[in-house]
């Protein structure tokens, strides 16, 4: 009997437009589009009609990451501090910090700041140098070698740059990606740092603080699952330790310890041994999106999607386009998503 992995899904092809950056859907209306040196902000429906017309444009110093806020402004997080930005460029606040860890030239973040639901806070991790005899990883900079001491986690008012709480967490992070829940209760944190990969943290901000709820290992953070308090995550074959060189998608309930659904990707794969899985995004309430590598005998790694139920994991089926795409999606919030092929993004939606 056919597996339902292979079951072919047909996306339906809504346009092509130039790709000229990474794209983020900020709203129904709008989206971002950041190259290296600018954001721009664009009104979403002119730019996927291949008629874009940015209604904001700040340009950004090399290595930074930003993150665009509703009232206009931006928050940026470069090598050694944090600022956030008005609508017509001016430095609004700025926090400094240690430089990050990993490079003595350029020193750059691991991840952009993420706006909590109405833009009111702003969350994102900072390293912190160690001194006296705190415990310590040393980071070979070349010169000099920073003894670096925990990450922190600062969640910070947008308005006045004001750091409403500060929490340690256990990393010294390289990767960073972070989720807030759509009606601000909860912040999914994730940190990659070499030799340990992924340490992910459900967190809730209180008046007193920020309180870890829970969390898990080996898994990045992908979304918040719709009108509910679980959370999706992916967990990518590593071989940092005995036996655990597996992928999987994941879903958790922030109460409980133990995933609340599993997939073992390897479902999915040709060949389990060399396939490889690279993103897992969410599209709706209804379906998450999979994307890899399979390696067939005596031909190129091609590039393959799937679909799955949102509620269950159970894999749908694999997604036939008519033209090729990257191992890459951008979800767009209405079940519809953007892949790119060379210097072109297709957008796609499900029949």
């Amino acid at each position: 009997m056919m597996s339902t992995a292979a079951n072919p899904i047909d996306a339906t092809l809504i346009g092509t437009v130039p790709a000229t950056g990474w794209i983020e859907p900020l709203s129904e209306r709008r989206l971002s589009v950041r190259t290296d040196d600018r954001l721009e902000i664009h009104d979403r429906e002119a730019f996927l009609a291949g008629t874009p017309s940015p209604t904001q444009s700040l340009r950004l110093p090399a290595h930074s990451a930003a993150t665009p806020l509703p009232d206009g402004g931006l928050v940026v997080a470069e090598g050694t501090r944090i600022r956030a930005l008005d609508p017509d460029g001016s430095t609004r606040w700025e926090l400094a910090h240690a430089p990050w860890h990993g490079g003595q030239w350029n020193p750059r973040p691991p991840g952009a700041p993420a706006a909590s639901p109405d833009g009111g806070l702003v969350s994102v991790v900072v390293p912190t140098l160690a001194d006296g005899d705190t415990p310590a990883a040393l980071v070979y900079d070349d010169p000099p070698r920073h003894r670096y001491a925990r990450d922190a986690l600062l969640l910070i008012d947008t308005a006045s740059g004001q750091v409403r709480a500060r929490r340690p967490i256990g990393a010294v992070a390289s990767d960073v990606t972070q989720r807030w829940h759509p009606d601000g209760s909860l912040l999914a944190l994730s940190c990659w740092t070499a030799w340990y990969s992924w340490s992910t943290w459900w967190i809730e901000p209180r008046r007193d603080g920020l309180h870890i709820r829970g969390g898990t290992t080996m898994r990045e953070v992908i979304d918040f699952l719709p009108v509910t308090s679980r959370v999706l995550t992916l967990r990518r074959a590593e071989a940092i330790a005995h036996n655990d060189d597996r992928d999987e998608l994941a879903s958790h309930d922030v109460s409980a310890d133990d995933p609340a659904g599993l997939l073992d990707l390897g479902e999915l794969a040709v060949d389990p041994d060399n396939d490889e899985f690279t993103g897992a995004y969410l599209l709706d309430t209804a379906h998450v999106l999979v994307t890899g590598r399979v390696y067939l005998p005596g031909r190129p790694a091609a590039v393959r999607h799937w679909l799955c139920d949102t509620a269950t994991l159970l894999p749908l089926g694999r997604v036939r386009y008519p033209v090729p795409v990257g191992a890459e999606a951008t979800p767009l919030g209405d079940g519809s998503w953007l892949t790119r092929d060379r210097e072109r993004l297709h957008h796609w939606a499900l029949p």
